[in-house]
């Protein structure tokens, strides 16, 4: 994880239903798979002008976004409905989101959540969501096994939550999940092997864990229907200090397998939700990069 990006999730968790792609039911028959973006891709755009980013997205024919800003209950500085009509405005819509969950989201005397994490469920809904992903868990939840099966239990919790509201809790991993064990056990392992497939889905980013050794066709195809949404991602060699010596780059152009990792994901791995994230850019602006991939998606038959 690039130090920007873990700085990013950490503000984001201190301070902490409309149209949908399709039914609430996330496993209804024939659900449709969607092609979108992770709106980190263009973050410095987003913060600069949300409306004019989202329009030149929509411009280059995204209909879905995902977002990875919701801070004192505003999306990019916007409440729920506020996004929401925003999003519609554009012809787009927002399946899912970022928030981290962290240990202050959870009352462990009272054993239930507290109001800001209800929040971020309730806005979720609220703007179309089907996916409440937190991307990052914190290190003082994760110090022994006997403390991550304790949060794998908030996990579930968390996903009987979003269920009220017809949605899914969701999980996103960096690097730590594939390299860090716990009892002899990675710590990937312990979320897959502790957390209900019916409450908790899995996000995949394969490319956050191309340098750990971990491989990311292998893990899609071991636990198959496991990866309702996956990060499409590909990696290049960098010596910026980056994760693990690599960087996003353009589709197709990089090392990490992107389209069999992809494809397999459709076939097998319970794939939904194919969202686009590229976090470097190699000197193109960061708009240019993330149309270049929706073409390269498009020809690769999504």
């Amino acid at each position: 994880m690039n130090p920007s990006r873990r700085s990013f999730l950490q503000k984001t968790a201190l301070v902490l239903a409309g149209s949908t792609v399709f039914s609430r039911d996330l496993f209804a028959a024939a659900p449709k798979t969607i092609t979108g973006v992770q709106l980190y891709s263009v973050r410095d755009e987003m913060k600069k002008d949300p409306l004019g980013t989202l329009k030149a997205l929509a411009d280059m024919g995204y209909q879905y976004v995902e977002h990875a800003n919701y801070v004192n209950r505003k999306f990019y500085g916007y409440s729920a409905t506020e996004f929401k009509k925003i999003l519609v405005d554009h012809g787009m819509q927002m399946p899912s989101g970022h928030t981290v969950m962290g240990r202050d989201h959870w009352n462990a005397d009272k054993k239930e959540f507290n109001d800001n994490w209800k929040y971020t469920v309730e806005d979720a809904a609220i703007v179309g969501q089907e996916l409440v992903i937190s991307p990052w868990l914190d290190e003082g939840l994760r110090k022994t096994y006997d403390d991550m099966l304790r949060y794998m239990e908030v996990f579930n919790k968390s996903g009987e939550l979003c269920k009220k509201s017809g949605m899914r809790f969701g999980y996103h991993n960096h690097n730590f999940e594939f390299t860090q064990e716990l009892n002899g056990k990675k710590v990937y392992d312990i979320i897959l092997d502790n957390t209900d497939p019916s409450l908790v889905a899995q996000q995949l980013d394969m490319g956050n864990l191309y340098g750990t050794g971990a491989n990311a066709y292998e893990i899609v195809k071991k636990h198959p229907g496991r990866f309702v949404s996956l990060h499409v991602k590909d990696e290049i060699k960098s010596a910026k200090g980056s994760m693990d010596g690599y960087e996003s780059t353009i589709l197709g152009s990089g090392v990490a397998n992107t389209k069999a990792i992809t494809d397999l994901g459709k076939k097998s791995g319970g794939t939904l939700h194919f969202i686009i994230e590229q976090e470097s850019y190699q000197g193109k602006s960061p708009l240019d990069c993330v149309k270049e991939d929706l073409r390269i998606m498009k020809s690769w038959g999504y």
